[in-house]
This record gives C-alpha cells, structure tokens and sequence, in this order.
C-alpha cells in the first residue's frame, strides 16, 4: 500500500437517525426467460448459484429473495404442448434476451433446485400484442401457485414495468385510472385461480409486490396510481419501483463519474425517497429491480470492480435512506449480472465482480438487524463524491463501519491497457472520532480489493474467493492475500488507511 497522500475525518456521534432495514436486504431479480439456466431443474439442479446464495444467506442470516420477473415476464406465454422448460426467440429488438417467448409446465420445475429460497413469480400483464395473455395469466396462475406453494413463496407480481406500457402495448394514451382498473381485474383473476387450484393457501399467501414501475418519472406516475385505487384490494405488501443509475449507451457513463461516484447514486436513490415521502403508502418501498446501467450493463464497466464498489454505495446508502430492500437484476450473458450461470457462446461461466460488492454489502448489513447511517466526513481535502462511510448499529451500539474510497484507480494503462498503470496506487487515511470506549477495543478490518477499479478478475473479499473454478461458488481463503488486520480505538477514536479504489469494513463484533 502506497503511503497515504491525504486524510479525512468523521465524528462517528453524528451519525443519527439511522433506518433499519427488511431482512435480506441484499437480494436479486432474474430475467424470467433466464431462470432455467440460474436455476436448473431437479434432473440437473445449477449447484454453482445456490452455492453463491448460500454463501449471501451466510452473512445475512437468511438466502435472497428471488424475483422472478423483468421484460420477458411480459412476453411470456404458456404452451401446454411444450415439451421443454423455454422456448425464446431473439428478434432485432434486443439481442440479450428473447422477445417471443414460450413457457411449457418444465418451466415451474426450476422452483424446486434452490433450498430455503423464497420466490416472487412475474406473471404477464403486458401481453407483447399476443392474444392468449388471458389465458396464460389463468393458466399460469393455477401452474405458480403449485410449484411455489407457501413454503417457497415470497410474493406475487402482475407486470412489469408499466409505466412504459404506452404507446408500445397500449394506447399512448393510456392513463393512471386504466392501468389500476386492469391490475385490479387482473389481480383479482389471480387469486380467483389461487382459491380453486391451492386451496390450502391462505388470504396472507395473496399478496403482491406492485407498482414495479421503471422509475419515478416516466408516463405513468406512481403517486397518481396510488390515489386511484391500486391497493383498493389491500393485498400490496411491498411497493417496489425499478432504478438504474445510468444507461448502457446514454453519453458520458464512467466508472468514476457515474458509478464510483456518490453523488449520483445519492441523487438516484433520492427521487426513490421523496416519491416514497410523497405517497406514504404505508407499507415498505423496494426497489424490486435495479443495477448499474440499463440495457444489461456495458462492457468495461458493469462487469468491473468499479461496479462492484459501486454496488456497496448503492446498498449502503439505499439502506440508509429508508429503502427496504433491493434486488440487483441479471440475466445470462448480462454485463451487469453477479455471475454467469452456464456457459454461451458469449460469456464464460463463472463469478463476476458485482458478486463481490453484494458479498461485501451484505457483510456489513449483517445477520444482527442492524440499522444503518451514513458518516459524513469533513474538512480541508474531502471530497464527498468519493470519501464514503457509512455506520451499523445493533441494538444501539456501534457494531461495523463501512469506508469507500471511490477515487478511480486503474490497474491498466488509461483503464483500457495492453500495459500496466505505472502510478503507484494512493491511499486515504480516514480516521472517525468519538467512538467512545476505554482504549482496549479494536477492529478487524476486512477488505473488499482488487487490483483497480478496472479489474474484471482477481477480486477478494477479506481474503475469500467465490471463483467457481476454486470449489464451484464455496468460499476458498486465498494464501496470497493478507487478512487478520486489526485496528486499534485510541482516545475514542479510531484511524484506517484505504487504497483507491477499495472498500474496507470495520468489525467491532469479531476477531
């Protein structure tokens, strides 16, 4: 580690009014017309994912909630006749993922590969102009409910993305008013379908997780939506909207402007928190989808360890703010994707770096219940788009601190290589005050690192790798890699040197 070049400072007793969070805060939406190949079936169940969710369900006390949904959800039509789980055609709309898509009864048997999961179903609201929507909605409904059961259900989802409807499988003009009066029709014929196929559910097993709008800006607004009628029926248990912080193609996405950069990820959480303040609906607000750039991602960036510490902000600080919960989106051969689940002809299986940013997030979230507040650093040579910190407390007391250094450093040449980066890597010294204690306490530091914000590979956390060519997604102590590291409270304070582009937790819990 280079000598640090400048420091910063936070008074830990600032750190007020922290949210606690749902359990698992930490959680994924996958494609529906990837599913099969995260999930498997139980002829051939996919080891590698349920390895790289237990190892998630380790830290949080509890394996991700697992939404089934995204674009193809609203594709999908249901084909008894299929013999096979899926049949997707790709089409000149988009080249990750079909846009005629066909499910057959095998679809539901991937519900069965991942123990102690628990599953959102997305059921087809948008239709994609085909006519059997209806009658895949009821057919679908009857096969969900069976293959999920109470046991692995988490909640039900009719539609996805909405608000983006108009003028593609709606009327342009199609309103508020229009969109609740179907999803209430819809919603209805549902659990109508839930009381004659799963008779042995409840009214509890009823409920959904709705809007699951784009975002907070588009055709359709979620404040009006609520005011008429969408939870008319009371079976919303979650409000959950989509984000992204940027697109894969819109101009000028960086690593260290967009995505290792606080202040954008502060202002695209912060329309989530004042269109939650605007409606108060009364139950927790999600975002039920989101990752860095829409689109599935871009080369170089979304699959970087850039991403991976901007996926720790993006936690760290939706949980801060009142945020539930999130569910970081993936699909096979997404750039964007926490891995790849079976190998193409375009990507190679195995673990990606957002994994480790999830893995890291969800370390300092805890199993405790811990409730989260960011630290704000102050004085001469701070820069708060990218000196970050952020505090745990379980039952009161001070029980981890999160530290980013988002400053950019890359492992390559410019980021783009053949050669290595000749500068020696900067480091930031950041020291937190008024901690409080007698002098003896210390910290383990763990560390999230790698060789630069640009490294695709190589990527530890505490020393643990999840490669899937170690032990197939199991965590595997590197040799090469130091850990064990400690930190010492001194007069109530305590002080951490972080190399760019890295993440550290400080753990007063354990040794």
């Amino acid at each position: 580690m280079a000598k640090p070049t400048a420091s910063a400072v936070a008074n830990i007793a600032s750190a007020v009014n922290a949210s606690q969070p749902l359990d698992s805060f930490i959680n994924y939406s996958i494609e529906f017309s990837s599913f099969p190949d995260f999930a498997g079936n139980t002829s051939n169940p996919n080891n590698f994912s349920n390895n790289l969710l237990d190892n998630l369900g380790a830290l949080a006390g509890l394996k991700p909630y697992i939404r089934v949904g995204g674009n193809t959800q609203d594709y999908a039509i249901y084909n008894s006749e299929l013999t096979i789980a899926l049949n997707g055609t790709y089409t000149s709309s988009s080249v990750d993922y079909p846009t005629q898509v066909e499910i057959g009864s095998l679809y539901f048997d991937s519900y069965n590969t991942w123990p102690d999961v628990k599953f959102t179903f997305g059921f087809n609201m948008g239709g994609n102009h085909d006519d059997r929507q209806w009658e895949t909605l009821l057919q679908t409904s009857a096969l969900a409910c069976k293959a999920i059961g109470k046991d692995k259900l988490y909640l039900w989802e009719y539609g996805n993305e909405p608000d983006l409807f108009a003028g593609a499988v709606r009327p342009s003009d199609w309103n508020e008013l229009e969109y609740v009066a179907e999803w209430l029709n819809g919603t209805r014929a549902i659990k109508s379908v839930f009381a004659e196929a799963c008779p042995e559910l409840s009214n509890d097993t009823y409920k959904f997780l709705a809007p699951s709008f784009a975002g907070t800006n588009n055709h359709l607004k979620a404040p009006l939506t609520w005011a008429d009628g969408d939870d008319d029926d009371k079976d919303i248990a979650l409000f959950s909207s989509h984000n992204y912080i940027s697109g894969a193609q819109s101009l000028g996405v960086t690593l260290q402007g967009t995505l290792m950069n606080h202040t954008s990820t502060a202002l695209s959480v912060g329309a989530h928190v004042a269109e939650n303040a605007a409606i108060q609906p009364g139950i927790p607000y999600i975002l039920g989808e989101t990752n860095s750039l829409y689109n599935e991602g871009r080369p170089g960036l979304s699959n970087a360890f850039g991403a991976a510490l901007w996926a720790v902000d993006f936690s760290a600080y939706a949980a801060a703010a009142g945020i539930g919960r999130v569910h970081f989106h993936m699909g096979t051969d997404y750039r964007y994707a926490a891995w790849q689940p079976v190998a193409t002809d375009k990507t190679t299986l195995g673990t990606k770096a957002p994994y480790y940013g999830n893995v890291a997030a969800a370390a300092f979230l805890g199993s405790d219940g811990a409730a989260v507040a960011q630290v704000v650093f102050e004085g001469e040579g701070v820069d708060q788009e990218t000196d970050v910190a952020y505090a745990a407390y379980a039952n009161n007391t001070l029980a981890r601190i999160l530290v980013l250094n988002l400053c950019e450093y890359n492992y390559t040449l410019n980021g783009t290589g053949p050669g290595l980066n000749p500068t020696p890597r900067p480091a930031r010294t950041y020291t937190f005050a008024s901690l409080g204690g007698d002098g003896t306490a210390q910290a383990t530091v763990r560390r999230l690192r790698a060789n630069g914000s640009d490294a695709i590979s190589g990527i530890t956390w505490d020393g643990w790798s999840y490669n899937y060519e170690l032990d197939g997604g199991r965590p595997v102590r590197l040799e090469n890699v130091t850990t064990g590291e400690t930190a010492a409270v001194v007069d109530g304070g305590i002080a951490v040197d972080v190399p760019d582009s890295e993440v550290v937790v400080l753990d007063f819990g354990s040794g």
